[in-house]
């Protein structure tokens, strides 16, 4: 699940000369100005004619929720909304049926099984985030794509047309790729696509029944007492194994940060990274982490707690308060020379599946992301 997100509506994100909101912060490294040539989803939101476009989404009424008040059902449909943005949206965005029914609706209005609801509403802008991506694989069933860092999977509150699901339906309108797992916003690297509904429940079932391999890259803080990390066969013979159980924080845990924060405590659920250090520069190690289990934020936490936190990790690393803080105000400059980079140093670096059409294992790796790769250039020569 993706960290919560900062408010930036007045932070000067979405400004023409500096959409990313880190340009002033060039100074401490190259990592922090967006790359050349990379779309960054500013105006993703207007139409060709330079207007907003039209946001919508439909709801049909199953049987469960007949019978319910329309503000109730639009609120379990949508459960981020207030009280408040659940009468505004009935007042000037709900429409009935397909013909798009023109007339209001009182919150008291009953829903029935079969209704189709209709919310339209003018696209806003958007906080930028990188929309152009490689491909490192595709043929007519699977494809991995190489996400950017920053680029949220799928949409959510803040993200609808910046998102990985939408410049891929851009980019290949006449082909039905769905996405088989999940990477967080922050995280680059190597993700797997399926084309079709047989094809994406052989891959998504691959995932779940963990005949999927990933393997990830990390740069990390200090320098952990791991082994050197081997290629080939006898890899996973020089690792070592963090086995931490994870939970996530809820009321009453020793957290600000309930259903956000991953705990390490007994009674978690068992998850289980194997690491072993690929390259030690001053300072810093960067880390291959293989997951054996696949928790929420695991690698990060697991590092983090072993005294070697992700580079860049705001919640792991830089601690609550300053996450609290990031979320509240966004970027500051203590923040940013505190956590060095202006993302989590985690990229997914290599997928192993088997291909869910043809008798054979698909094993794509993914270069280490640019910003990733000049942190640790920049640190060899101190």
């Amino acid at each position: 699940m993706d960290d919560l997100e900062p408010d930036d509506s007045d932070d000067g994100a979405d400004r023409d000369d500096d959409p990313s909101g880190t340009a002033g912060f060039a100074d401490l490294g190259p990592w922090w100005s967006p790359p050349a040539g990379v779309d960054l989803g500013t105006r993703a939101h207007l139409g060709p004619d330079g207007e907003p476009r039209i946001v919508e989404r439909r709801f049909t009424v199953t049987d469960d929720h007949a019978g319910h008040r329309l503000d109730h059902y639009l609120k379990r449909m949508i459960p981020r909304l207030s009280r408040t943005r659940v009468q505004a949206i009935i007042r000037s965005q709900l429409s009935r049926g397909d013909a798009g029914d023109p007339r209001r609706f009182r919150t008291s209005t009953t829903v029935a099984a079969g209704d189709t609801w209709l919310i339209r509403r003018p696209a806003r802008a958007e906080p930028p985030c990188p929309r152009t991506f490689g491909v490192l694989h595709k043929d007519d069933a699977v494809m991995v794509v190489d996400k950017p860092a920053g680029l949220p999977v799928h949409a959510s509150a803040k993200f609808y047309f910046n998102t990985l699901a939408r410049v891929v339906s851009e980019r290949f309108p006449d082909q039905p790729w769905q996405i088989c797992h999940r990477l967080d916003r922050e995280t680059s690297g190597a993700l797997v696509m399926a084309c079709g509904s047989e094809a994406g429940a052989a891959l998504k079932g691959a995932f779940a029944d963990k005949r999927a391999a990933k393997t990830y890259l990390a740069i990390v803080r200090g320098q952990p007492p791991w082994p050197d990390a081997r290629d080939g066969d006898d890899a996973t013979a020089a690792e070592v194994t963090l086995d931490y159980p994870l939970a996530l924080a809820g009321p009453g845990d020793p957290s600000r940060l309930p259903a956000v924060r991953m705990l390490i405590r007994d009674g978690g659920l068992p998850s289980i990274t194997c690491v072993s250090v690929v390259e030690r520069v001053p300072g810093y190690a960067l880390v291959r982490c293989r997951l054996i289990t696949g928790r929420q934020h695991q690698i990060r936490a697991h590092v983090a707690h072993a005294g070697y936190p992700i580079v860049g990790d705001k919640l792991y690393g830089a601690g609550e308060d300053a996450f609290i803080a990031f979320c509240d105000r966004g970027w500051t400059r203590e923040l940013a020379e505190a956590v060095e980079l202006p993302r989590q140093a985690l990229h997914a670096a290599r997928v192993r599946v088997p291909h869910p059409m043809r008798a054979e294992q698909l094993d794509v790796s993914s270069p280490l992301a640019w910003d990733l790769a000049q942190f640790l250039a920049a640190h060899r020569t101190r």
